[in-house]
């Protein structure tokens, strides 16, 4: 017999006549009976898999329900003995025929958790009892042990001389890749089993919750990855010790221990880093309630009080079952995504309601106030941790305070293997991907902006199957490749928010590097021996450089070029360009918001361009903005948190101005950069090579003293003169500029001499 792999049924069947159970005692074991001879045949039957023959676990199939079947010597051959419960749910009677299908149980099909309503099997009037969670489990586990359990499913049993039956509501396998489409599973003595009491029974469950203690999480193992969830093993470890171990020990131990369970938690961090899944994933994870998820704004209302009941009524099931149970009573998990949304701090608004206010008030109640639940599991999310109250995170609300950060090369990996493991299984990935290569070059990206590289990649290869020409063409799905191609091309798209802002710092050296020369280049020298104490040092975590030199000598595309040469992950730069029309107090939030994110990568650079620009310098009257000079000043001297190393440099062209308030004493060095020397000239000028070999001497004669900037504006505008508009013979080095235009050219930059 060959095993359907999906199902886990038979292909044959048999055809037996049904009988009723040979005695009263056998109806209650759930078993159904056939004669030796029947069940020498079920027994025989093996399941053929590749080339090895496994003898499986048999069951006959009645309906949707699956019973293990054993020989009694009161059955003749081709009868089935089935008890009152089997034939009212198969919808047959004594006598009847019924085809039986033999079950092959998969190799891992273990119950994880079986929800049970209990009930009597004839009603009793007035009968009140008590039934002790614990004690019932163990005996439902030893009486019923490897027989399959199927939802919907409806048992008989005996329990200290009384009759019951139990109806299964939820049967959960340990590995939910093994679940069928029908919830089903054999019973063993691992498998959490929660009571409920059928209405109106008179049944009492008591010790409950001790009974699910050790069984708070469904699974046995945790396994990230198959959860979706890549690169946040540690924090989900964290997490797991703050605020589940106490909840996994029963309730007289944390009696005994004189502690409360934690009741919240705050996931925080950058965007797109995972904080949603993670909260989502462990409220599946529990056994129970299934979590309530709340975006932030939902709550909001415009009428006045509803807002904080629409927090209220977030904790009324959780009242109503500490009420009704007391200690026994289920977790309620309650998600709340954009927490910041609704809880910022008091008197921070200033809309005139005070709902915020409120908000926050009735969420403090709720969790530690006079009638405080402890019942409920909080879980809080926010890019903004800064602007929630302070009230809210303090030790007993939500206490436990978790960075969800910037996932490091192996989480990118797993990351990476979770958004493409479809594809590989189904062949669409091309053999010469390599995910430890993207891995390694997607630092700073975020799980979201991963995510996003692999659509675009995708994106890529759908569109080389598609004719834009002609849309009604057929396409070849077979065909379809995911290249490393497409995910290098996905990672142009896709750039990290929290990554090197690359475009800005090419735009900072337009002309690009050349070389200017020996001090020029000790300069460079220097300044990158600074970014390798970044990269090493444990002790200096910060390291601060001032480059100051005559406008226009080099500054910027210098520090551009140390940025880019750095590899450092993040990289950004600082410009009063990037703050016009900017309040002072914008432009030191904004400020302050680059170090902020320049502190969540492990090697940073932030670059101040033109510091005297951001100050607001101006020679005469009210002279510099004060604030942003001290927020400068503070954040200047603000070590980055452990484990992070930042380099910060500035650029200024009044370094007597920066001198004069003592700006310069903030950095670390301070380094000239030149403007250039004859000698300096001709390298350049030797570099651009648009002038003839016997003319170059000549003309970097002419430009000695003026800075590098202005050498290229006086050289394309003697460009221009020379061809007009036609710029590309000169610059491709086919045609010269003429001395003679290019002196009368220099006579308009004759400040700068």
């Amino acid at each position: 017999m060959r095993r359907n792999m999906e199902t886990g049924f038979g292909h044959n069947s048999s055809t037996m006549i049904v009988v009723n159970t040979p005695s009263q005692e056998l109806a209650f074991t759930n078993f159904a009976y056939c004669s030796a001879g029947d069940f020498q045949k079920f027994d025989s039957a093996q399941v053929i898999v590749g080339d090895s023959v496994v003898l499986p676990l048999v069951y006959p199939l009645f309906g949707l329900f699956c019973n293990q079947i054993i020989h009694h010597i009161n059955v003749s051959d081709g009868q089935i003995a089935l008890n009152s419960v089997h034939r009212r749910h198969t919808k047959v009677s004594a006598g009847d025929q019924i085809s039986v299908i033999t079950f092959f149980s998969p190799g891992s099909f273990s119950l994880a958790l079986l929800t049970l309503e209990l009930d009597y099997v004839k009603a009793k009037a007035n009968k009140n009892e008590e039934l002790d969670a614990v004690v019932l489990a163990q005996h439902l586990q030893k009486k019923f042990s490897n027989q399959v359990m199927t939802t919907g499913q409806k048992v008989l049993f005996e329990f200290l001389g009384t009759n019951y039956i139990f109806t299964v509501n939820q049967a959960l396998v340990e590995d939910e890749e093994k679940a069928d489409a029908i919830e089903r599973g054999i019973i063993t003595n691992d498998t959490y089993i929660v009571f409920e009491a059928a209405s109106s029974s008179g049944i009492k469950i008591i010790n409950q919750r001790e009974a699910a203690s050790s069984n708070i999480f469904k699974q046995k193992n945790f396994d990230l990855q198959k959860l979706g969830i890549g690169g946040l093993g540690e924090e989900f470890t964290e997490i797991f010790r703050r605020a589940f171990a106490s909840r996994i020990f029963p309730p007289h131990v944390t009696n005994k221990m004189g502690i409360k369970h934690v009741k919240g938690m705050l996931l925080y961090g950058p965007p797109g880093t995972g904080k949603t899944l993670m909260a989502r994933q462990i409220g599946k994870l529990l056994n129970g309630r299934e979590p309530k998820i709340i975006n932030g704004p939902e709550v909001l209302s415009k009428y006045v009080g509803e807002t904080e009941k629409n927090v209220r009524d977030l904790f009324a099931d959780a009242e109503q079952d500490q009420r009704a149970r007391g200690d026994q009573s289920d977790l309620h998990v309650i998600i709340f995504d954009e927490i910041d949304a609704i809880c910022k701090s008091r008197g921070s608004t200033r809309d005139g309601t005070g709902v915020h206010d409120g908000i926050v008030n009735q969420l403090l109640t709720k969790i530690d106030g006079v009638e405080a639940l402890n019942n409920v599991l909080l879980i809080g999310m926010t890019n903004r941790k800064d602007l929630l109250d302070e009230a809210l995170l303090r030790p007993g609300r939500l206490e436990v305070l978790v960075e969800i950060n910037l996932p490091d090369e192996n989480g990118r990996l797993q990351i990476l293997q979770i958004h493409t493991n479809k594809m590989k299984e189904n062949s669409f990935l091309a053999a010469d991907v390599n995910l430890q290569e993207l891995a390694a070059r997607t630092r700073n990206y975020s799980g979201a902006e991963l995510e996003g590289v692999v659509k675009s990649a995708v994106s890529f290869a759908y569109n080389r199957q598609i004719n834009m020409d002609d849309l009604t063409k057929p396409l070849d799905e077979e065909n379809i490749k995911v290249t490393m191609n497409d995910f290098l091309n996905g990672l142009q798209e896709i750039r990290p928010s929290f990554g090197a802002s690359t475009d800005d710092l090419q735009r900072c050296r337009i002309n690009g590097m050349v070389d200017c020369g020996e001090r020029h280049r000790h300069i460079y020298e220097r300044t990158m021996l600074l970014v390798e104490q970044v990269k090493v040092s444990k002790r200096f975590p910060l390291v601060t450089c001032l480059l100051e030199g005559y406008e226009g000598s080099g500054k910027t595309a210098m520090a551009a070029t140390i940025g880019i040469d750095s590899d450092f992950p993040y990289v950004k730069i600082v410009s009063a360009e990037s703050m016009l029309d900017l309040s002072e107090s914008s432009k030191c939030a904004k400020i302050i918001k680059v170090f902020e994110d320049a502190y969540k990568s492990q090697l940073s650079i932030v670059i101040l361009d033109d510091i005297e620009r951001l100050l607001d310098y101006v020679a005469i009257g009210p002279r510099f903005s004060n604030l942003i000079a001290q927020t400068l000043r503070v954040l200047l001297k603000r070590l980055p948190p452990k484990g992070k190393n930042m380099l910060v440099i500035g650029t200024t062209s009044e370094v007597g101005f920066l001198e004069s308030i003592g700006f310069c004493k903030a950095f670390s060095v301070t380094y000239h950069v030149p403007t250039l020397a004859k000698a300096d000239a001709v390298k350049v000028l030797e570099h651009l090579n648009v002038f003839a070999r016997d003319d170059i001497d000549a003309a970097a004669e002419a430009l000695n003293g003026m800075p590098l900037k202005q050498l290229y504006a006086v050289v394309d505008k003697a460009a221009v003169r020379e061809k007009g508009t036609n710029l590309e013979a000169i610059y491709s080095g086919k045609e010269k500029i003429d001395l003679n235009n290019f002196f009368d050219t220099l006579s308009d930059y004759a400040s700068f001499l």
